[in-house]
């Protein structure tokens, strides 16, 4: 996919992945694009070693799936990193 799909692939997941999530958190909408990018390719990585298909492949509704729970992953590594901070 070119930069511009994965943008765009990113910033939907991200935006799913925080419906799903629900509450405050102290990013916006640069943070949401980067976590879905970010959840894309962690989610990829994981599901190759696993054994769960090929990954993230392009614009399919698995692929979309691993991006999204990737980009769950990363939005609660983000909450639990930003909270111990502001303690």
């Amino acid at each position: 996919m070119g930069i511009i799909a994965w943008i765009v692939f990113g910033l939907i997941a991200g935006i799913v992945a925080k419906l799903l999530m629900p509450g405050r958190d102290p990013g916006g909408f640069i943070i949401t694009i980067l976590l879905g990018i970010a959840g894309a390719l962690v989610g990829g990585f994981i599901a190759r070693a696993i054994g769960i298909g090929a990954g993230v492949t392009g614009f399919n509704f698995g692929s979309f799936i691993i991006a999204v729970l990737g980009a769950i992953l990363l939005l609660v590594i983000y909450r639990m990193v930003k909270g111990r901070k502001a303690r």
